[in-house]
C-alpha cells in the first residue's frame, strides 16, 4: 500500500510539474526528467545555480528540493501557509491544479515585489517552513537511506540511494525528539559528535500501520547492539562494543572502558542498518551447509544474493577485465578481493550463483564448490556449549512472538538473557541456579513484543543476527521501497527508480 501511494505521488508531482511548466514558458517535457526539471526550476527563478548542487548532498538534498519547489510554487502568486502546505504534503494533487486549472497562471518574478514582505524576505520564510515540513516527511512518511556497505550485495549496491517507506509498519513517534535536524545519530561533519540530547525521552509509539512485517521484505531498523558503542571513527558499529567486550577484553567492562570512549545511545539513535527479514515471529530458522530453511523448507534465495565459493584452477589467475566485467569485482576495492584458501591451487570468491555458473565455464577452472565457514563461538547466543554454531550451520532457532512463554533454564539463558533485560526493560538475576526477574524467582518469561531475524543476501560477508540475535519491533523503522539513485564513478542509469524485491 506504502508504494502504490508513493508511485501515485510521483506520477502526479511530474503530470503537475509537465502544466506548470508550459505555463510557465518551459518546454512540458523537460518536467519529466529527473533532476534536470529542478535545475531549469532554478533558472527559471533566479535561485542561485549551487541550491541545485546541494540538493544532491545525501539526505539533506530532499529538504532544498522541496524548498526549490516553493519558490516555484510562489511565482503562481502562491505564497500563504496553506499554499506551502500543499506544496509540500500534497503536491500529487496541487501540482497537476496549478498546471491544468484555466484560474492559474504563472506571474514570474515580478509578483513578489508587490507584496509587503521583500522577497527575499518571502524566500527565507519558504525556507524554515521547508525545514520543518522536511522534517516532518522524514520522520513520518519517508526518509532517504544510503547503502554504506555491501552485505545486501548484489540486492542493493554501495553508494544506492533508497526511499525508506515509515508508513508501511506504522512511523514511530521519535523517543529521542530534541536532535538536530536532516541527521541521525552524530553531527555534520563529524563522526563521533552526538547530534542529539538524551535528556529528554518519550514513551515509545507508533503510528497505526499499514502491513505487517514480512518474511523477505527489505527492512531499515535500529542496530539492536548499537545502543553502547566505542566511540572512535574506526569502532562504533563497524567494530561492535560487545564483540570487543567479549573477544579482547574477556568480558572486563572497566577495562575496556579506561581505554577507550564509550557512548551510550537511546534505541532510536543507535545506527541504521538494512537487511532481509528472513524469519518473523514464530518462525523456526535453520541454515545448513550454507542454505537457510524457514520451518523447514527452503527460503526464498534473492536473485542477487552472494556468498563465497571455493575455485580451484590450473594455477592460472583470472585476469582483472574479467573479474570486473563478468563478476563485477572492484580490485581496487580491499572488500571485493579474492584471495587464497588453505588449498594450493584454490582461492575464495564471493559471487551469485549465476556468476558462479561462468566461472565454472572458464577453462583455467577445474571446480566450483560453495565455500563454508566453520568458526565456532563468533554467532549469538555465544554459547560454545550450548550452541555450537556457526554462520553456515546455524540453530534451529525459533523467533520469539509477543506472548510467547520463554523457559529460563541453564540452556536457554544465553538465548534470551539480552531480550529479557534489554529490549524489555526487565530485572534479571541468578542466583544458586535459579533466576530473579524483577524481584521474583520465576522459570519462565512471557514476551510483550514481537521478533525478527535479519541477514544480509551477502551471506558471508554481513554483520546480521547471526552474529547479534533477534532484532525487536521497537527497532523497526521502515520498508526499503525504491532505489532513486544510484552512484559509482557516475551514475548507474540502470538501477534508477528500482523497486526492492
Amino acid at each position: 500500500m506504502g508504494l502504490i501511494l508513493f508511485i501515485i505521488g510521483v506520477i502526479g508531482w511530474h503530470v503537475g510539474m509537465y502544466g506548470m511548466f508550459k505555463k510557465a514558458g518551459i518546454e512540458p517535457w523537460k518536467a519529466l526528467i529527473p533532476f534536470y526539471n529542478t535545475w531549469l526550476i532554478v533558472e527559471k527563478t533566479n535561485i542561485r545555480k549551487y541550491w541545485f548542487w546541494f540538493q544532491l548532498i545525501p539526505i539533506a538534498g530532499q529538504f532544498i528540493t522541496i524548498w526549490i519547489t516553493i519558490i516555484f510554487v510562489m511565482h503562481f502568486k502562491k505564497v500563504s501557509l496553506i499554499d506551502h502546505t500543499a506544496t509540500v504534503l500534497f503536491p500529487f494533487i496541487y501540482f497537476p491544479y496549478l498546471g491544468f486549472s484555466e484560474k492559474e497562471k504563472w506571474y514570474g518574478g515580478e509578483i513578489l515585489k508587490h507584496y509587503h514582505k521583500p522577497a527575499s524576505r518571502e524566500w527565507i520564510d519558504a525556507g524554515v517552513f521547508a525545514i520543518v515540513a522536511a522534517t516532518i516527511i522524514r520522520t513520518f512518511v519517508f526518509e532517504a537511506y544510503v547503502i554504506p556497505t555491501g552485505s545486501m550485495e548484489k540486492t542493493l549496491l554501495v553508494n544506492d540511494f533508497l526511499f525508506v517507506n515509515k508508513m508501511s509498519y506504522g512511523a514511530r513517534i521519535p523517543q529521542t525528539p530534541l536532535s538536530f535536524p536532516f541527521v541521525h545519530n552524530t553531527m555534520p561533519f563529524s563522526l563521533t559528535t552526538p547530534s542529539y540530547i538524551k535528556s529528554v525521552q518519550l514513551p515509545y509509539k507508533r503510528l497505526p500501520a499499514f502491513t505487517e512485517v514480512k518474511r523477505n521484505d527489505v527492512v531499515v531498523f535500529n542496530f539492536p547492539a548499537g545502543d553502547t558503542i566505542i566511540n572512535l571513527p574506526d569502532y562504533g558499529s563497524k567494530r561492535p562494543y560487545y564483540d570487543e567486550l567479549r573477544f579482547q577484553f574477556k568480558g572486563d567492562r572497566e577495562a575496556l572502558a579506561s581505554q577507550f570512549p564509550i557512548l551510550v545511545h537511546p534505541m532510536d539513535k543507535t545506527d541504521n542498518y538494512i537487511k532481509r527479514c528472513v524469519a518473523v515471529s514464530g518462525d523456526v530458522l535453520q541454515v545448513k551447509n550454507g542454505s537457510l530453511f524457514i520451518n523447514d523448507q527452503p527460503a526464498f534465495v534473492p536473485g542477487g544474493s552472494q556468498t563465497e565459493y571455493l575455485v580451484e584452477t590450473n594455477g592460472n589467475n583470472f585476469t582483472d577485465d574479467f573479474l570486473k566485467t563478468e563478476l563485477g569485482i572492484d580490485t581496487d576495492n580491499p572488500d571485493e578481493q579474492i584471495y587464497p584458501s588453505n588449498k594450493p591451487g584454490t582461492v575464495v570468491i564471493n559471487m551469485t550463483s549465476a556468476e558462479a555458473d561462468i566461472v565454472k565455464k572458464q577453462p583455467n577452472v577445474k571446480s566450483v564448490t560453495p565455500y563454508s565457514a566453520n568458526q565456532i563461538g563468533a554467532t549469538f547466543p555465544n554459547d560454545e556449549v550450548n550452541y555450537a554454531w556457526t554462520i553456515d550451520n546455524y540453530g534451529p532457532l525459533k523467533i520469539p512472538k509477543k506472548g510467547d512463554v520463554l523457559p529460563l533454564n541453564a540452556q536457554t539463558i544465553s538465548l534470551y538473557r539480552r531480550l529479557i533485560i534489554t529490549y524489555e526493560h526487565n530485572t534479571l538475576d541468578e542466583a544458586n541456579g535459579k533466576y530473579i526477574l524483577n524481584g521474583k524467582e520465576a522459570s519462565s518469561y512471557t514476551t510483550k513484543q514481537n521478533y525478527y531475524w535479519m541477514m544480509g543476501d551477502n551471506r558471508h560477508r554481513s554483520q546480521d543476527s547471526r552474529y547479534w540475535g533477534f532484532v525487536p519491533e521497537t527497532h523497526v523503522v521502515g520498508k526499503a521501497s525504491l532505489i532513486w539513485f544510484s552512484w559509482s564513478n557516475g551514475p548507474r542509469w540502470k538501477r534508477l527508480f528500482n523497486g526492492i524485491k
